[in-house]
Protein backbone atom coordinates (compact mmCIF):
# COMPACT_ATOMS: atom_id res chain seq x y z
CA UNK A 1 0.00 0.00 0.00
CA UNK A 2 2.82 2.34 -0.94
CA UNK A 3 0.37 4.75 -2.57
CA UNK A 4 -1.32 5.47 0.77
CA UNK A 5 -0.50 6.90 4.17
CA UNK A 6 -2.22 5.91 7.40
CA UNK A 7 -3.93 8.90 9.07
CA UNK A 8 -5.58 8.96 12.48
CA UNK A 9 -9.22 9.98 12.87
CA UNK A 10 -9.46 13.09 15.05
CA UNK A 11 -13.20 13.81 14.97
CA UNK A 12 -16.42 12.30 13.62
CA UNK A 13 -19.86 13.89 13.43
CA UNK A 14 -23.05 12.25 12.18
CA UNK A 15 -25.34 14.93 10.75
CA UNK A 16 -28.24 12.68 9.74
CA UNK A 17 -28.80 8.96 9.42
CA UNK A 18 -27.32 9.24 5.91
CA UNK A 19 -24.55 11.85 6.24
CA UNK A 20 -21.42 12.22 8.33
CA UNK A 21 -18.16 14.14 8.35
CA UNK A 22 -14.77 13.38 9.83
CA UNK A 23 -11.33 14.89 10.22
CA UNK A 24 -7.94 13.20 10.21
CA UNK A 25 -4.32 14.00 10.78
CA UNK A 26 -2.37 15.28 7.78
CA UNK A 27 1.08 14.22 6.69
CA UNK A 28 3.46 17.17 6.56
CA UNK A 29 4.44 16.29 3.02
CA UNK A 30 0.86 16.10 1.71
CA UNK A 31 0.14 19.01 -0.65
CA UNK A 32 -3.09 19.78 -2.50
CA UNK A 33 -5.02 22.60 -4.11
CA UNK A 34 -8.33 23.74 -2.65
CA UNK A 35 -11.11 21.85 -4.46
CA UNK A 36 -9.16 18.68 -5.23
CA UNK A 37 -10.02 15.10 -4.27
CA UNK A 38 -7.98 12.15 -3.07
CA UNK A 39 -8.47 8.42 -2.69
CA UNK A 40 -9.28 7.45 0.90
CA UNK A 41 -10.52 4.32 2.61
CA UNK A 42 -9.74 1.43 4.89
CA UNK A 43 -7.52 -1.60 4.93
CA UNK A 44 -9.75 -4.67 4.53
CA UNK A 45 -8.25 -8.16 4.59
CA UNK A 46 -4.81 -6.70 4.07
CA UNK A 47 -5.79 -4.73 0.96
CA UNK A 48 -6.86 -1.10 0.45
CA UNK A 49 -10.58 -0.50 -0.10
CA UNK A 50 -10.75 3.10 -1.32
CA UNK A 51 -12.96 5.63 -3.11
CA UNK A 52 -12.47 9.20 -4.33
CA UNK A 53 -13.35 11.82 -1.74
CA UNK A 54 -13.14 15.56 -2.14
CA UNK A 55 -11.07 17.23 0.56
CA UNK A 56 -13.37 19.39 2.69
CA UNK A 57 -10.65 21.45 4.33
CA UNK A 58 -8.28 24.16 3.14
CA UNK A 59 -4.77 23.45 1.92
CA UNK A 60 -3.25 25.48 4.76
CA UNK A 61 -4.96 23.55 7.58
CA UNK A 62 -3.13 21.01 9.73
CA UNK A 63 -5.96 18.48 9.45
CA UNK A 64 -7.86 16.90 6.55
CA UNK A 65 -11.67 17.07 6.41
CA UNK A 66 -14.09 14.79 4.56
CA UNK A 67 -17.87 14.61 4.11
CA UNK A 68 -19.57 11.33 3.26
CA UNK A 69 -22.87 9.70 2.52
CA UNK A 70 -23.77 6.41 4.21
CA UNK A 71 -24.72 3.60 1.86
CA UNK A 72 -25.99 0.57 3.86
CA UNK A 73 -24.53 -1.98 1.47
CA UNK A 74 -21.73 0.19 0.07
CA UNK A 75 -18.43 -1.69 0.05
CA UNK A 76 -16.60 1.23 1.70
CA UNK A 77 -19.15 3.52 3.33
CA UNK A 78 -20.88 0.66 5.16
CA UNK A 79 -17.57 0.31 7.01
CA UNK A 80 -16.39 3.93 6.99
CA UNK A 81 -19.52 5.20 8.71
CA UNK A 82 -18.49 3.26 11.84
CA UNK A 83 -15.07 4.87 12.28
CA UNK A 84 -14.31 6.48 15.63
CA UNK A 85 -11.72 8.86 17.00
CA UNK A 86 -8.37 7.08 17.11
CA UNK A 87 -9.07 4.76 14.18
CA UNK A 88 -6.77 4.76 11.17
CA UNK A 89 -7.82 5.48 7.59
CA UNK A 90 -5.91 5.32 4.32
CA UNK A 91 -5.26 8.59 2.49
CA UNK A 92 -3.77 8.57 -0.99
CA UNK A 93 -0.63 10.55 -1.74
CA UNK A 94 -1.74 12.00 -5.09
CA UNK A 95 -4.62 14.50 -4.92
CA UNK A 96 -6.11 15.62 -8.21
CA UNK A 97 -9.25 17.21 -9.68
CA UNK A 98 -10.58 19.98 -11.90
CA UNK A 99 -12.27 22.22 -9.31
CA UNK A 100 -9.22 24.47 -8.95
CA UNK A 101 -8.60 28.13 -9.64
CA UNK A 102 -6.25 27.49 -12.56
CA UNK A 103 -9.11 25.89 -14.50
CA UNK A 104 -11.12 29.12 -14.65
CA UNK A 105 -10.69 32.39 -16.44
CA UNK A 106 -10.92 35.57 -14.39
CA UNK A 107 -14.44 36.88 -13.82
CA UNK A 108 -16.64 38.90 -11.48
CA UNK A 109 -18.70 36.19 -9.79
CA UNK A 110 -17.93 32.58 -8.90
CA UNK A 111 -20.84 30.14 -8.58
CA UNK A 112 -20.18 26.94 -6.62
CA UNK A 113 -23.03 24.61 -7.60
CA UNK A 114 -23.45 21.47 -5.51
CA UNK A 115 -25.91 18.81 -4.46
CA UNK A 116 -25.55 16.36 -1.57
CA UNK A 117 -21.99 15.51 -0.61
CA UNK A 118 -20.85 17.32 -3.75
CA UNK A 119 -20.62 20.26 -1.36
CA UNK A 120 -17.32 18.93 0.04
CA UNK A 121 -14.81 20.53 -2.38
CA UNK A 122 -16.52 23.88 -2.00
CA UNK A 123 -16.06 23.76 1.77
CA UNK A 124 -12.39 23.91 0.85
CA UNK A 125 -12.83 26.56 -1.86
CA UNK A 126 -14.74 29.03 0.37
CA UNK A 127 -11.78 28.95 2.76
CA UNK A 128 -9.37 29.99 0.01
CA UNK A 129 -8.35 33.68 0.29
CA UNK A 130 -7.49 33.68 -3.43
CA UNK A 131 -11.13 33.36 -4.52
CA UNK A 132 -12.06 36.55 -2.67
CA UNK A 133 -9.21 38.36 -4.40
CA UNK A 134 -10.29 37.13 -7.82
CA UNK A 135 -14.08 37.50 -7.55
CA UNK A 136 -16.49 40.16 -6.33
CA UNK A 137 -18.97 37.51 -5.19
CA UNK A 138 -18.65 33.83 -4.31
CA UNK A 139 -22.04 32.09 -4.43
CA UNK A 140 -22.28 28.73 -2.66
CA UNK A 141 -25.34 26.77 -3.83
CA UNK A 142 -26.28 23.56 -2.04
CA UNK A 143 -29.23 21.48 -3.18
CA UNK A 144 -30.60 18.65 -1.02
CA UNK A 145 -33.80 16.68 -0.68
CA UNK A 146 -34.54 17.54 2.95
CA UNK A 147 -33.78 20.45 5.26
CA UNK A 148 -31.78 18.39 7.76
CA UNK A 149 -29.33 17.49 4.97
CA UNK A 150 -28.27 21.15 4.83
CA UNK A 151 -26.88 21.15 8.38
CA UNK A 152 -23.24 20.44 7.53
CA UNK A 153 -23.09 23.10 4.85
CA UNK A 154 -24.75 25.69 7.06
CA UNK A 155 -22.29 24.98 9.86
CA UNK A 156 -19.31 25.30 7.53
CA UNK A 157 -20.51 28.62 6.10
CA UNK A 158 -21.07 29.98 9.60
CA UNK A 159 -17.58 28.84 10.59
CA UNK A 160 -16.00 30.67 7.65
CA UNK A 161 -17.91 33.86 8.40
CA UNK A 162 -16.82 33.68 12.03
CA UNK A 163 -13.18 32.83 11.32
CA UNK A 164 -10.84 35.45 12.75
CA UNK A 165 -8.73 35.50 9.58
CA UNK A 166 -11.39 35.03 6.88
CA UNK A 167 -14.34 36.97 8.35
CA UNK A 168 -13.36 40.39 7.05
CA UNK A 169 -12.34 38.98 3.68
CA UNK A 170 -15.63 37.14 3.04
CA UNK A 171 -17.98 39.81 4.45
CA UNK A 172 -20.45 40.80 1.73
CA UNK A 173 -18.75 38.48 -0.77
CA UNK A 174 -19.70 34.96 0.33
CA UNK A 175 -23.35 34.31 -0.53
CA UNK A 176 -25.01 31.07 0.59
CA UNK A 177 -28.08 29.64 -1.18
CA UNK A 178 -29.43 26.36 0.24
CA UNK A 179 -32.41 24.77 -1.48
CA UNK A 180 -34.46 21.60 -0.95
CA UNK A 181 -36.78 19.62 -3.19
CA UNK A 182 -38.99 17.48 -0.94
CA UNK A 183 -40.29 19.70 1.86
CA UNK A 184 -41.13 23.36 2.54
CA UNK A 185 -38.19 25.72 2.99
CA UNK A 186 -37.11 29.29 2.27
CA UNK A 187 -35.77 28.13 -1.11
CA UNK A 188 -37.17 25.12 -2.94
CA UNK A 189 -36.44 23.56 -6.29
CA UNK A 190 -33.67 21.85 -8.24
CA UNK A 191 -30.55 23.93 -8.70
CA UNK A 192 -30.54 23.67 -12.50
CA UNK A 193 -34.11 24.96 -12.69
CA UNK A 194 -33.39 27.81 -10.27
CA UNK A 195 -30.41 28.85 -12.40
CA UNK A 196 -32.21 28.42 -15.71
CA UNK A 197 -35.18 30.52 -14.63
CA UNK A 198 -32.95 33.23 -13.20
CA UNK A 199 -34.71 32.97 -9.83
CA UNK A 200 -31.58 32.03 -7.92
CA UNK A 201 -29.41 34.99 -8.96
CA UNK A 202 -32.41 37.31 -8.62
CA UNK A 203 -33.03 36.11 -5.06
CA UNK A 204 -29.47 37.15 -4.25
CA UNK A 205 -29.72 40.50 -6.00
CA UNK A 206 -27.42 39.38 -8.81
CA UNK A 207 -27.87 39.61 -12.59
CA UNK A 208 -28.72 36.56 -14.68
CA UNK A 209 -25.88 34.17 -15.47
CA UNK A 210 -23.56 35.53 -18.13
CA UNK A 211 -20.36 33.86 -19.42
CA UNK A 212 -18.78 37.30 -19.77
CA UNK A 213 -18.79 37.79 -15.99
CA UNK A 214 -19.67 34.52 -14.26
CA UNK A 215 -17.59 31.43 -13.57
CA UNK A 216 -19.14 28.15 -12.43
CA UNK A 217 -17.82 25.10 -10.57
CA UNK A 218 -20.16 22.09 -10.43
CA UNK A 219 -20.08 19.00 -8.21
CA UNK A 220 -22.91 16.63 -7.33
CA UNK A 221 -25.07 13.81 -8.60
CA UNK A 222 -24.76 12.60 -12.17
CA UNK A 223 -28.25 13.88 -12.96
CA UNK A 224 -27.47 17.36 -11.66
CA UNK A 225 -24.15 17.45 -13.49
CA UNK A 226 -25.86 16.56 -16.76
CA UNK A 227 -28.59 19.16 -16.29
CA UNK A 228 -26.29 22.02 -15.31
CA UNK A 229 -23.71 21.20 -17.99
CA UNK A 230 -26.52 21.26 -20.58
CA UNK A 231 -27.50 24.69 -19.26
CA UNK A 232 -23.90 25.89 -19.43
CA UNK A 233 -23.62 24.85 -23.05
CA UNK A 234 -26.94 26.50 -23.93
CA UNK A 235 -25.69 29.74 -22.38
CA UNK A 236 -22.34 29.58 -24.26
CA UNK A 237 -20.16 28.82 -21.24
CA UNK A 238 -17.04 26.82 -22.15
CA UNK A 239 -15.60 24.00 -20.06
CA UNK A 240 -12.18 24.69 -18.60
CA UNK A 241 -9.16 22.69 -17.50
CA UNK A 242 -5.77 23.52 -16.04
CA UNK A 243 -4.29 23.43 -19.54
CA UNK A 244 -7.06 25.58 -21.03
CA UNK A 245 -9.03 27.69 -18.51
CA UNK A 246 -12.71 28.20 -19.26
CA UNK A 247 -15.88 29.62 -17.77
CA UNK A 248 -17.07 26.44 -16.01
CA UNK A 249 -15.63 23.19 -14.65
CA UNK A 250 -17.19 19.99 -13.30
CA UNK A 251 -16.15 17.22 -10.92
CA UNK A 252 -17.69 13.77 -10.60
CA UNK A 253 -15.30 12.23 -8.10
CA UNK A 254 -16.98 12.30 -4.71
CA UNK A 255 -18.09 9.22 -2.81
CA UNK A 256 -21.53 7.80 -3.43
CA UNK A 257 -20.70 4.18 -2.62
Amino acid sequence: MAAFDQQRVLAVRHWTDRLFSFRTTRDRGFRFENGQFVMIGLEVDGRPLVRAYSIASANYEDELGFYSIKVPNGPLTSRLQSIAVGDMVLVGRKPTGTLVQDSLKDGRRLYLVSTGTGLAPFVSVIRDPVVYERFESVVLIHGCRFVDELAYGRAEVEAVKADEVLAEMVAGKLLYYPTVTREPFAHTGRVNELLRSGKLPADLGLPALDPADDRVMICGSEAMLADVVALMKEMAFDEGSTSRPGTYVIEKAFAEK
